[in-house]
Formats: C-alpha cells, structure tokens, sequence
C-alpha cells in the first residue's frame, strides 16, 4: 500500500511545474521596488503572476523583498537577504518550493515582455521530457528558465551575489535545451525611467509580444 501510495505522489508531482516569480529588488536605477510599478495599470509582480499561471504553472510562488506586499493568486516567500543580490532570492525560492512539484520555470518581474505563450513553450518541453530549458532570443539565453528538481541543489550552490541560474546555464550547457521565444516574447526589462516609459507605450494596447 505504502509503494503504490509513493507511486500516486510521484506521477501527480511528475506533471507539475511550479512558477517562480523573483521580485525582490529595491529597483536603485529605478528609484522605487519594480514588483510595485504599474504598467497598463497591472503592477509588474501581478503581471508576472499572471504571465505564469497563464503559461500553465501551478503553484506560482513570489520571492519579494524591497516590497513585502500582498500579491494575489500566488504565494509570497518574503527574502530577508533581498538587498544581497538576486541570487539570495533564487535560494530563498527554491527553498520554498513544495515537494509537490517535479520542476520550477523562474522568471524576473521586470521584464513585462514575456508572455504566457513563452512559458507555455518551456511547460511543454517539461511535459516532453526535458529538464532543463531556457527561452532565447535571437539566440542569446535569457528568461525564463526551467529547472528539474534534480538541479536544484546545483544551481542553489551556484547562486551567490547579483547572479540567478545563469552560472548553472553555462556550467551546465550540454544538459539544457534552448526554446526559441523571438516570436512571442521579448527579454527586455525595466532598469530606469526612460525603459519604463518605452515599454509602458509597447504595452498600452495590450498586445505584448516582440519588439
């Protein structure tokens, strides 16, 4: 009873990507928290929860910091380590992750460019047997990026300072599949004012996708 109790877990946990959303930064270029900022009038953490949940993770979780706010259809992890970089979030999100789930996509609040259809094609991939991906553009590696539980303590070694998985993408190059995402999404993210008001006007319609 116990075996086929074991084998029910891990064929629900075998399907189950979870999204994690890292917010947790003061936004210095900024001058304020970015999870905070509102674009299209959806603040950038609620727009990257949505983008996940959309693209089909379950749960979506969000490491906050700067901000400790409430965030809507998701669980806050709250990073008391926030100020040290981004790779303290990654830690404090994969520590938070629940033994429910087989993989996480981790995605950055301020790119607001990245559509649900981006996650989508990384969730698929998952479901087609891969285990780990990042989405490209124009063929550089950026976000997001999907993990199987097997490299989590990996990357949590690897992310030290202002760096999230990218240390483990490079180390680690022969095990992950690049999804191409230039038709769907863009990486560009939101560093300073004039990003902000460049992509608030490519959003104001609605209509997120290449740029």
């Amino acid at each position: 009873m116990e075996t086929g109790d074991a084998q029910d877990k891990e064929r629900e946990r075998a399907g189950r990507v979870a999204g994690l959303l890292l917010a947790a930064g003061s936004g210095s270029r900024l001058g304020r928290p970015k999870a905070l900022v509102e674009v299209g009038g959806e603040r950038l953490v609620d727009r990257g929860v949505r983008t996940l949940g959309d693209g089909g993770c379950a749960p979506v979780m969000v490491v906050l910091g700067a901000a400790d706010t409430v965030v809507r259809d998701a669980h806050t992890v709250y990073n008391p380590d926030w100020e040290s970089g981004m790779g303290s979030s990654v830690r404090a999100g994969i520590d938070a992750l629940p033994d429910s789930v087989d993989a996480v996509l981790i995605a950055l609040a301020d790119q607001p460019l990245v559509t649900p259809e981006a996650v989508h094609r990384l969730v698929e991939a998952h479901d087609e047997g891969v285990r780990a991906a990042v989405a490209t553009y124009n063929g550089n590696q950026r976000n997001p990026v999907m993990l199987g539980r097997e490299y989590w303590s990996t990357v949590y070694g690897l992310a030290v300072h202002d760096v999230g998985a990218r240390p483990f993408l490079r180390a680690y190059s022969h095990l992950v599949t690049a999804v191409a995402c230039d038709d769907i999404a863009s990486p560009e993210d939101i560093d300073t004012a004039e990003d902000l008001e460049r992509l608030t006007g490519l959003l104001g319609g609605e209509a997120p996708g290449p740029v």
